[in-house]
């Protein structure tokens, strides 16, 4: 069993790249950037800013952004040491296998799986009711039976399965066409959060921030835990890193970049909408910037917000299947999934078969389970993931001190330290219930790499070859 801490050799992965059937090269840092803030911006600011500033933070909610800013920020420098060093599909899992061994990247992938299946079940739910509301809004009511789960009183939430149709078929037709969508979605929906900040600053009421922490300083960072679903996704730039023209430069910039945008936007928002209505009213409602126009009058501003929430929770599910898809590429790639995760088209350069199981993968999750079973278990292990990320920029500077990097995490190794124990911190905040749901999938896991992926492994086999002739 000790093979299972076999790693990868950096330069035999970079051959593997280069081979044919390997996915094709056409992003640039603004497409990165683009997509980074795709998937970044989007549920958060659309909706579990009111959640947490209603139940957890208070005004205070800015304190939470950017606690869980800084847990990403350091969690983005050590990514894009890894990015820039090693440009290949499977992002954090790629980045553990070379530093850490099999063992701890199929550990990472696995997280990785849990994460962006249950992100894009997540908010195909929360893009569904949005559409729903908006249909009501002219007269037509869907009946309950077509737009909620089973267990929510439904028969199936058929809004959140085509919009997942629709993004596998455009990540399935190409890369390209993929960040050409995401770019006019992202776009719109920054104007729509412009529009808001514009709006809302001369609303804004001081004494609405009055407690400033009401549910003290733990009740901050229990909203830091919380909203750091709006942070998830920043990681999926890095599993483009195999599809970027000039990935040593672009990687860093298109990571970093979209990461600080997005912080900034996320405080700016927070402030005003917390300084517009008393957090308490935002437990009645699942559209807190919308409803915070409203309370002042806007309405048709709530309804220009209603579809930038639509345009922002589509680009999140387009980015997420990207990157889930890619994800599973490069582990099928490794021999420790089947090999049809790792079927190239050969028309559209793509992982067509990956995207494909993916979306009815995730359309039967979105379709027939409810949406807090669906949300609760994707932070945890995307902070998973991030914290051994962190460790194994520690692990490769020890092992390969003198290995080109073309960007440096800065202050080695105390920024990865900080994200350990920022990470380690809002794990610990996550309800009990979604700690133990995690070990169980984590023990699942267990029993598919044992069973499967460590018989299959290249690396392995590899090895036990090599064994053999010096035997």
């Amino acid at each position: 069993m000790k093979g299972i801490f076999r790693t990868k050799s950096i330069d035999a992965l970079m051959d593997e790249t280069k081979r044919d059937g390997g996915l094709e090269k056409v992003l640039g840092t603004f497409g990165l950037t683009m997509l980074g803030i795709g998937a970044i911006i989007g549920t958060g600011i659309f909706v579990l800013t009111g959640v947490a500033a209603a139940n957890y933070s208070g005004p205070a909610l800015v304190i939470s952004f950017i606690i869980a800013g800084i847990a990403c920020g350091c969690a983005a420098l050590c990514y894009s040491e890894f990015a820039a060093m090693v440009p290949a599909a499977g992002s954090a899992y790629t980045y553990g296998y070379i530093a850490l061994g099999e063992f701890w990247a199929w550990i990472i992938g696995w997280d990785l799986i849990l994460e962006y299946a249950f992100a894009i079940g997540t908010v195909s739910i929360g893009w569904s009711g949005y559409i729903v509301n908006i249909i009501n809004d002219f007269g037509i009511n869907l009946p309950k039976a077509i737009t909620s789960a089973p267990l929510a009183g439904g028969i199936i939430n058929l809004p959140a399965v085509l919009i997942i149709a629709f993004i596998t078929y455009i990540n399935v037709i190409g890369v390209k066409q993929s960040t050409t969508v995401n770019n006019i979605i992202v776009a719109i929906k920054l104007i729509v959060i412009f529009l808001f900040i514009a709006l809302g600053v001369g609303h804004v009421n001081p004494t609405n921030w009055h407690p400033f922490m009401p549910y003290g300083f733990g009740g901050v960072i229990s909203g830091a835990s919380v909203i750091f679903f709006a942070y998830i996704g920043f990681d999926a730039v890095s599993t483009a890193a195999e599809e970027v023209k000039n990935p040593q430069k672009s990687l860093p910039r298109g990571i970093i970049i979209s990461l600080i945008v997005c912080t900034l936007l996320y405080i700016v928002v927070s402030a005003i909408l917390t300084g517009m209505v008393p957090y308490l009213k935002f437990k009645t409602t699942a559209a807190p910037v919308a409803f915070a126009l409203q309370q002042v009058g806007y309405h048709w501003g709530a309804a220009l917000i209603s579809v930038g929430a639509i345009c922002g929770l589509t680009s999140v599910i387009l980015v997420m299947m990207f990157g889930q898809t890619r994800v599973l590429f490069a582990m099928s790639r490794d021999g420790l999934l089947p090999k049809v995760f790792g079927h190239v088209h050969s028309k559209y350069k793509t992982p067509a078969r990956s995207a494909v199981l993916i979306g009815i993968v995730t359309a039967v999750v979105a379709g027939f389970i409810p949406i807090n079973i669906v949300a609760e278990l994707t932070n945890i292990g995307t902070l998973c993931a991030f914290i051994i990320v962190s460790i194994a920029v520690i692990v490769l500077r020890k092992k390969e001190p003198n290995r080109k990097r073309v960007f440096k995490c800065p202050w080695v190794p105390v920024v990865p330290i900080l994200a350990i124990i920022f990470c380690g911190g809002l794990i610990a905040k996550l309800p009990h219930v979604t700690q133990i749901r995690f070990l169980i999938w984590l023990v699942f896991g267990l029993i598919i790499y044992f069973g499967y992926g460590y018989k299959h492994s290249i690396v392995t086999s590899q090895s036990n070859n090599d064994q053999e002739k010096t035997s």
